[in-house]
């Protein structure tokens, strides 16, 4: 063995394709969401978009599932663009009543989400936040905005603790928290392996007050630990490369999902798969055989959205009558 490989132990109560997924916190709740809703799980993105320390994900979940509409007075305008310092600057735009309709529709969204979730995937990326000077309300993304406006600080492993027991007591629902592998370079590496800690702590304790529904995933440790080498970063040397979230979620999914459930996703990814083949000659008769194979696959798989995939080979075989 030439490296340090985690053994995590399988849930008794597995996840499967009825399951309703939601994710919320940084950039990589979306990678496990994006590869999650390829492979036809149902799963919803973070309504309000990626934000990085717990208590602006606290803030989010309770306008989201309050029912509360955005402030208007939130929202502002400089530079001819309007955005909320409560939302990431992907809900922005050139009129207030734009945004203002945008912000609440990923509340409404999100609000129902969280209802009807079997589980809320949350990735904590940072115990550092920045507070506007003129509210002193912690902001969920100060959208490249003067740093004068704001002032910095690090959450105590208490005020981390009080968020997440907000967060806890927003659902009844399975709750699995995350820490981001993704280092903070713009802290510096001591400010952010301070964070990293804080965060942790927080978890732990959040973990052992709740350990009937809350559970932690560690993908932290898996790549600093495990996956322990730069060719498992993306070339800005911070982020973990497609290899290395594919190998993070492939161990999530061994954790999460029943055998069952696995090889059902399995038979699923090879259909996906096969939707993106081009063929050299899509008259030949190879072709057609090979649309038919896909499509007879898709009528054994029951429980999963495969329409679209459906719908293509059925209209590949169309076009090559």
């Amino acid at each position: 063995m030439f490296r340090t490989e985690l053994k995590i132990k399988p849930w008794g109560e597995r996840l499967d394709y009825s399951s309703r997924i939601v994710t919320l916190g940084s950039c990589f709740a979306t990678n496990i969401s994006r590869r999650l809703a390829r492979s036809k799980f149902s799963v919803v993105d973070s309504p309000t978009g990626i934000l990085f320390n717990p208590e602006s994900i606290a803030r989010s979940m309770e306008s989201m599932t309050s029912g509360r509409t955005v402030d208007k007075e939130s929202i502002v305008e400089l530079g001819n663009r309007y955005f909320s310092y409560e939302a990431h600057s992907q809900i922005s735009g050139t009129t207030h009543d734009e945004v203002e309709a945008a912000i609440n529709s990923a509340l409404s969204t999100g609000g129902k989400a969280i209802t009807e979730s079997d589980i809320i995937i949350i990735t904590l990326g940072t115990a550092w936040v920045y507070r506007l000077r003129s509210t002193g309300n912690v902001v969920a993304n100060c959208h490249k905005q003067p740093a004068s406006l704001f002032s910095r600080e690090l959450l105590s492993v208490d005020e981390c603790v009080e968020a997440l027991e907000r967060i806890v007591s927003l659902t009844p629902r399975r709750l699995l928290l995350t820490l981001s592998p993704i280092r903070h370079i713009g802290e510096g590496l001591e400010d952010n392996s301070l964070s990293k800690s804080t965060l942790r702590v927080a978890i732990d304790r959040i973990c052992k007050a709740h350990p009937e529904r809350v559970h932690y995933f560690p993908s932290y440790e898996i790549m600093l630990d495990d996956l322990r080498d730069y060719r498992f970063y993306a070339s800005d040397m911070l982020h973990p490369s497609d290899i290395a979230v594919d190998y993070i979620i492939n161990k999530f999914y061994d954790t999460a999902l029943s055998p069952e459930t696995l090889r059902l996703k399995s038979a699923v990814d090879k259909i996906i798969q096969a939707t993106e083949h081009r063929p050299f000659n899509p008259e030949a008769e190879e072709y057609k055989a090979f649309c038919g194979r896909q499509l007879e696959a898709i009528r054994g798989i029951s429980g999963v959205d495969l329409s679209k995939e459906r719908e293509y080979f059925e209209q590949m075989l169309q076009i090559n009558l």
